[in-house]
């Protein structure tokens, strides 16, 4: 903790998330493997160590092996970079996958991932949807074996706690409409809503079970939870650049039951719903608020309907805004004033009487210049004790 804060990064998470003063606004990360290389390059870090965290952070948890990363990304990127930074990292915890062995490249649902390149770094891509060719609930009900909760090892849940009490934790959580879409792949995922809603019915049914039991497993294993910050990250991306990607009616009949029990199980358990939703999500957000959620994330002002000004004057007093800086235009394109003009808008306009968290619209890309990042926290740094 440096001279100028006088909060952990815990307390300073939670002071915003209860609407209570605060030394500074707090500043998360988001940003793809190469980013977190290149700045670990940029802080100093030995090229045996590099190699290791590309490594670790490039490759699907299930390409490397059948378990979870052994060190999650913010653990690594902690050490030398989030403090010199001022980074109020998040430490998530994760179960271990110690169910039936699975082939290298896949998932415990069956799907399998390839490894896109591009110039100037990777993703990981859905390949195979193993519910792809089923026409009936029968036929899945009769051919396909659904992942069983006692899959998962949440045993070391309580260690991955240790030396990080200073730090908010995040557990469990769902995001069960990107895996029907893997399971059925995009084009069946989006009509199955209007030819074949039993199946649609059936699967989230599945996979809001699954997520929620082991939600609730590892709330079980968390030490001394009331003593401690935790956050569910409930998310969907319903949003395109211009509007959203369902009807109100679909998202409020086949997603926003489950959610909602996520939710409630997440704030009977003391957690703050953190909801990801990219795209222009304003004409759906009264009824995600009103469904339960705490924290909107990533915010991305430049689109249609969601202007700061107005989600700030609508929705303010509902909910913590996380995200708002623009990673599509400023950050890869802008110039570091650029950065630097946008950070301290969503400061005044987004942070006005706190509930903001200081982020990237999502993970920052690869094309993005150094100077930006910084830029990014530098300011937000300096001018986030000015709320």
């Amino acid at each position: 903790m440096s001279q100028e804060d006088t909060m952990t990064p815990k307390e300073r998470w939670l002071a915003i998330l209860e609407r209570e003063e605060v030394d500074r606004l707090p500043m998360d990360y988001w940003g793809t493997p190469e980013v977190s290389a290149k700045l670990i390059r940029h802080f100093g870090l030995s090229d045996k160590e590099q190699i290791e965290i590309v490594r670790d952070l490039g490759l699907s948890r299930f390409q490397k092996s059948n378990n979870n990363l052994a060190v999650p990304e913010s653990k690594v990127l902690e050490r030398e970079v989030f403090k010199q930074l001022h980074i109020d990292f998040v430490v998530r915890l994760e179960n271990k996958y110690v169910g039936p062995e699975i082939p290298l490249g896949s998932d415990p649902y069956g799907c399998r991932y390839k490894t896109i390149e591009y110039a100037d770094g990777s993703y990981i891509e859905c390949s195979h949807n193993p519910l792809a060719e089923f026409n009936s609930v029968e036929e899945i009900e009769n051919e396909y074996q659904w992942p069983d909760p006692d899959w998962w090892d949440y045993s070391t849940i309580s260690d991955q706690v240790k030396g990080y009490e200073d730090y908010p934790i995040r557990a469990g959580g769902s995001e069960p409409f990107l895996f029907y879409k893997y399971l059925r792949g995009d084009e069946k995922a989006f009509l199955d809503l209007v030819l074949n809603p039993e199946i649609v019915h059936y699967i989230l049914e599945k996979l809001f079970g699954l997520t929620k039991e082991n939600t609730k497993r590892m709330y079980e294993q968390i030490p001394e939870k009331e003593n401690k910050l935790l956050l569910t990250y409930v998310n969907e991306d319903l949003g395109s650049q211009k509007g959203l990607l369902y009807s109100p009616t679909h998202i409020q009949e086949f997603l926003l039951p489950g959610m909602k029990e996520m939710m409630d199980l997440a704030h009977e358990n003391g957690a703050y719903v953190f909801h990801h939703d990219d795209g222009s999500i304003r004409k759906i957000l009264p009824d995600l608020i009103k469904t339960g959620i705490d924290i909107l994330n990533p915010v991305q002002w430049r689109l249609k309907d969601m202007d700061r000004e107005g989600l700030k004057q609508d929705f303010g007093k509902q909910i913590i805004f996380h995200g708002g800086v623009d990673n599509q235009h400023t950050l890869p394109f802008g110039s570091v004033e650029d950065v630097q003009i946008e950070v301290e808008e969503n400061i005044k306009i987004l942070g006005e009487g706190g509930g903001y968290i200081i982020a990237p619209c999502h993970n920052i890309q690869p094309n993005t210049p150094i100077e930006n990042i910084l830029a990014l926290y530098e300011t937000g740094y300096k001018f986030g004790s000015q709320i």
